[in-house]
This record gives structure tokens, sequence and C-alpha cells, in this order.
């Protein structure tokens, strides 16, 4: 299947930024298994008018295994501010076995953590036990715009 974490080149993009933390700055310990383990606010611009939904997706890909997922969601209405413990949209199963946000959490060393927005013309029915791979399959070919933003955190 192919990786739609980085989607093709004429897909447009989204400016993702948190009010939490900068680009390549250290995650706030509140968003983590450290502290209230919630997920940060999100800003999103950029939105195309034919927007139907969002899903985010928030890996790791420094995991000792395998990319780690600690959040998937989708299905949350086109808008511009993602708030902090976001209750929109349909949680999947990250690899926490969870269906909510479970935040950085490394056992050793800094990892990077993507948190990942998608632009949907769809909004996705999607049932059962629903994982990453699973929800990247069926966003693939309705991704009209896609940004990121990246954390770190260690212990």
């Amino acid at each position: 299947m192919p990786d739609v974490s980085m989607p093709s080149i004429d897909v447009m993009k989204l400016d993702i930024q948190s009010k939490s933390f900068m680009y390549m700055a250290e995650i706030p310990k509140k968003h983590t298994c450290d502290g209230a383990n919630i997920n940060p606010a999100l800003d999103i611009a950029f939105l195309p008018n034919k927007t139907e939904t969002l899903a985010i997706i928030v890996e790791d890909p420094d995991a000792p295994i395998n990319t780690w997922t600690h959040w998937l969601v989708w299905n949350i209405p086109p808008i511009h501010h993602i708030p902090e413990h976001c209750k929109m949209g349909v949680q999947g199963m990250n690899d926490f076995s969870k269906h909510y946000y479970c935040g950085p959490c490394p056992m050793i060393a800094i990892h990077r953590y993507h948190f990942k927005v998608y632009a949907l013309d769809v909004k996705l029915d999607l049932k059962g036990l629903v994982r990453v791979n699973d929800l990247k399959k069926a966003m693939k070919n309705h991704i009209l715009a896609y940004g990121e933003i990246i954390g770190i955190y260690g212990k």
C-alpha cells in the first residue's frame, strides 16, 4: 500500500502550528505520558474550500521497533482550530491499544512526534477496529491538503 503519510506533490499544503510548541521544539509535559496526556491544540491554515472533514495521525518514527502511532482521529469538521483534549471526530485504535490520544512516552532518548493533518473531500465510513493502515487506505484518494508539525520529547 502506498504511504499516504507524505501525500503526492499535487496535494495542497496546510500550515499547521501549535500554541503549545514550535516546530522541532520540545512538547510540553502536559501533552505527554508524564503529564495530563492530552493532545496539544493545533491551528490549521489554508483549508481548501471543498474540505468535508479532517483527519489527524500522530506518529513517532523513532520508536525502537516500527513507527508508533499515538493518535488517529477522522471525521473532524473542517475547522481551523483543534482544541486541547479534542473530543471531535471518530478515534481509532493507536499502538497503545487505546481509542484516544496517548502522548509522547519514550523509554529512552529524544524522539520526534509528527502531528499530521489531512483535509479530506469525504466523510469516511470506517467501522470496527480501525488502525492506522486502515485509515491511511481509506484516505488514499481523498486527500485535498496535508500538513504537519513535528515536536520532540525525551527522558
